[in-house]
Order: structure tokens, then sequence, then C-alpha cells
């Protein structure tokens, strides 16, 4: 969400790219420049054209990560963003996640060899040194197009032990494996999946609280990323 990236894009001083590095009709808007050495993108994900709101969900994260991959081609890709954390796995609001793997969760089918693809667990890159350094949490990484969710996707999610649970970690990660481009996760809580209040209103009250912890973590996480080979994270 443009309420996600902006606090990102502020914090490292980009500027949106123009020309375009990626063009329409991909919806998809880019953001480059430095810090501490590294060259830098964000991607958003731009606005429906047709209701105006963000575009959401496990399709545009896709897209725009394949569309990024074949423009930046990066070392690294980092999900960075919003999620809600379960307290049965130490999440508070405003906690900030490292990813360790990621699911689906609404991604059921029940047959032979579907159902594990229908999961698609997929391990992120390993940052054990990271995590240590900067005092974050982690955890698996569960995603889904519904802000809501069933008691089925709860049996899924306990079953892999998910932390946080999002919209796009997931179909970043297919679009990273197509490209063999390792994918970390930074993910900060909103609001508690397995809590009393319901998500959509924790979700609002927290969310610009919850952009501001990212603003203050990822430069970090770059500033660690800065001048170290992958297997030194």
């Amino acid at each position: 969400m443009e309420a996600e990236a902006q606090p990102l894009i502020q914090a490292l001083g980009l500027k949106e790219d123009a020309p375009p590095k990626i063009v329409g009709p991909a919806p998809c808007v880019t953001f480059s420049g430095e810090h501490d050495g590294l060259k830098v993108h964000v991607v958003w994900n731009g606005k429906d054209r047709d209701t105006g709101v963000d575009n959401v969900g496990t399709v545009p994260a896709s897209l725009s990560t394949y569309l990024a991959v074949m423009a930046f081609k990066p070392d690294v890709v980092i999900s960075a963003g919003t999620a809600g954390g379960f307290k049965a796995q130490g999440a508070a609001i405003g906690d900030v996640f490292l990813g360790t793997a990621v699911i689906n969760h609404d991604r059921r089918i029940p047959l032979p060899n579907f159902d594990k693809y229908g999961i698609g667990y997929s391990l992120c890159l390993a940052t054990p040194g990271l995590q240590e350094a900067l005092s974050l949490k982690q955890g698996v990484v569960s995603s889904g197009n519904s802000l809501d969710y069933t008691d089925k996707c709860m049996e899924i999610m306990a079953q892999h032990s998910v932390a946080v649970k999002e919209m796009e970690a997931a179909a970043i990660a297919w679009a990273c494996n197509l490209y063999h481009v390792p994918l970390m996760c930074v993910k900060a809580v909103t609001d508690i999946v397995d809590g009393d209040r319901p998500t959509s209103e924790e979700f609002l009250e927290n969310l610009h609280a919850a952009a501001a912890a990212l603003q203050g973590t990822l430069p970090r996480v770059l500033s660690r990323l800065a001048g170290r080979k992958m297997s030194e994270l």
C-alpha cells in the first residue's frame, strides 16, 4: 500500500523513476536511490484504475515483482510491509519480524501434489546475524487474498507455526524463485490475528504506526546488507 511505501521512500530519500523503469499498462510505480553505497529500489503496486484504491493481494505483488526483477536485476528482494501478528508466536503491535519462510494459507487444492503446490512453502534468505544485531523477531509469513480468514486458514497457519499474516510475500517468493533471487521479508505488526478485536478496525488504527516502525527498521537492515556477502547475514 502507498501508506506502507511512502515512509520508506522518504526515509531512504528515493526519487520516482522518470522516465518509468516499468512502463504501462502495468500500474506499479518505482523509486530509486542509494543507501550506504547500495542501489535501492522501492516498488509500489500503484492504484486500481476503476476504484482508485491501492492494488493489494497476490496478483499485483507477483506481477510487480516479476517486472521489477527484470528491470533492476536485484541481488536480493525485500518484501517490506505490514502484517497481522499472532500473539501465540510472540507478536505485539509494532513488532518487526524477519521472515524465515513463506506459505499460502488460502490456496487449498486437495489433490495429489497440488496440495503441496497450493501451500507453496518457500524458505526466505537466512539472516541470523541481522536478526541478532537488530533484535528483531522472526517467524513464518503467511499470505492470502483476504483481510479476514476462515477456520481452515487458521488451521493451516497453526500447522505451519505462522508468526505473521499478510497479502503478498508468498506471491513475491514465487516470482523471485523463477529468477533464483533470494527473498527477505520485513513485516511490522498492525493487528493481532488471534486477539479479541476485529482485524479491520485494528489494522486501520495501527497502520501508520506500523509503517513508521518499518521506516525506522529498513534503513538499518540495508546498512547491515551493505558490503556483506549473503553468507554473512
